[in-house]
């Protein structure tokens, strides 16, 4: 992948349609440790199988933002398209998702790359000493309008951005090729 390509923040686009899944639990309807453990940029051992359930009835989505935590939940379809086009990137974690027989995924991203340009976005807030909240210490309390340094991405396909992890960043060539399997419920912000 060359420095000139093209990155962006990959969303749900909530007006696919109302259908929202709930936060992800073990097996055994446990709760997880931690609900950002998918968000963090890094892979996620031990936790087997996961389930999930709708919290919100509506029309059925291949491309969601699970509970408060905002886990990335795909379509066995769009599972593919990930580990095709970026299988050292992500993990793939099989879900069972109530009353929907269909295959679905946690997709976590297992990379972070230290890549947003302070200066191109229209805002950064980092956080303080003053703040007490000494475990988020120089990282990005706000990003505003993000734009990332592509120069400083490299091959990596698919990732979570530094400091500021509530970002899932794909490339051009991931989202053509969910454009072109017409996924639904996935929108993109060029960044």
């Amino acid at each position: 992948m060359s420095p000139s390509s093209r990155y962006f923040r990959l969303k749900e686009d909530v007006r696919a349609g109302y259908w929202y899944l709930g936060e992800p639990l073990r097996e055994q309807e446990q709760e997880l440790e931690d609900i950002r453990e998918f968000t963090s940029g890094r892979s996620v051992r031990g936790v087997g199988r996961l389930m999930l359930s709708v919290r919100e009835p509506g029309r059925q989505r291949d491309f969601n933002m699970a509970g408060v935590g905002m886990t990335p939940v795909v379509h066995g379809r769009v599972a593919a398209i990930f580990a095709e086009h970026a299988p050292d990137d992500v993990q793939l974690i099989p879900v069972h998702l109530k009353g929907h027989p269909d295959d679905y995924q946690v997709l976590v991203a297992t990379k972070t790359v230290q890549c947003i340009d302070d200066k191109a976005s229209s805002e950064v807030e980092f956080w303080l000493p003053e703040d007490a909240r000494p475990d988020k210490l120089g990282q990005y309390r706000n990003v505003v309008d993000m734009r990332i340094d592509p120069t400083k991405v490299g091959k990596t396909k698919v990732f979570r951005t530094w400091g500021w992890t509530v970002a899932l960043i794909v490339s051009e060539d991931i989202k053509v090729a969910m454009e072109r399997a017409k996924v639904t419920g996935a929108k993109f912000e060029e960044v």
